[in-house]
């Protein structure tokens, strides 16, 4: 499954829901997540790690739905050269 695919599956399910939320209400749960995602690291359970792993991803997409954002697109910024030394 390609991010485009999988933001399309996290629209399709949750999207009516999430756009109710709003971006504030939703930015909150992927905050929260996050914070899930750095107790899992701190840890030894792999997976724990990827549940968090994936739960932050899904969040991300829910947060880009709502705000029109197409990740794929979003990313070409490093995967087309765009981005040069470090941040």
């Amino acid at each position: 499954m390609t991010l485009r695919e999988f933001q399309q599956f996290i629209r399709d399910k949750y999207y009516a829901r999430d756009s109710e939320r709003g971006t504030p209400g939703t930015f909150m749960w992927f905050i929260e997540e996050v914070g899930e995602l750095a107790t899992a690291l701190a840890g030894t359970d792999q997976d724990n790690k990827e549940e968090e792993f994936a739960d932050v991803l899904a969040w991300m997409c829910t947060l880009a739905n709502i705000n029109n954002v197409d990740l794929a697109k979003a990313v070409e910024k490093y995967t087309v050269g765009h981005v040069e030394g470090f941040k």
